[in-house]
């Protein structure tokens, strides 16, 4: 992908677009090198410039986020051609309403109890800064650049990517 102007409300909208789908999956961890990311199911809140993930008490991700931590989401995401790579605070919460919100049959498969499960919690992010890249979609326009490219000596354009702040 080449580094295309893409301004960084763009690239913010194309993410929580994207964010806002369905079932989508991103990785989700501690901002620190030792630390390593997991798959986790988004539940994206852009007007509250917050994600919110279900979890259970009993797992390392809750228990480090007890206290307001740096974290990292990144999302890969072929069905919307967008790729980011996001900081932020991730903080453990326990939520009845957003439970209610999203609760849906995914989530009850992982909680024998149901809504009153005791290990049943939330983890919210609150994104911070990062990187989005928002490629050109679609199987005719990829193979366009790449014809093109090979056909100039130049690079295709596969898209673009910003610098977002989330924290205006």
């Amino acid at each position: 992908m080449t580094d295309k102007p893409l301004t960084p409300a763009e690239a913010e909208q194309a993410l929580w677009k994207t964010l806002k789908g369905t079932n989508v999956t991103v990785m989700l961890g501690f901002n620190a090198p030792e630390q390593h990311t997991q798959p986790m199911t988004a539940f994206a809140e852009p007007e509250n410039n917050q994600i919110w993930f279900f979890t259970r008490t009993d797992v390392d991700l809750a228990k480090e986020a007890e206290a307001s931590t740096e974290a990292r989401l990144i999302l890969a995401s072929k069905v919307d051609d967008v790729f980011a790579d996001i900081r932020g605070t991730l903080v453990g919460r326990y939520d009845r309403a957003r439970i209610e919100k999203y609760w849906g049959p995914v989530v009850a498969a992982w909680y024998p109890e149901g809504k009153n499960d005791p290990h049943l919690t939330l983890l919210r992010f609150t994104p911070a800064e990062g990187q989005v890249w928002v490629a050109k979609s679609g199987l005719v326009r990829f193979a366009f650049e790449i014809a093109k490219a090979n056909l100039t000596g130049s690079q295709p354009d596969a898209g673009g990517v910003a610098e977002v702040d989330f924290r205006r």
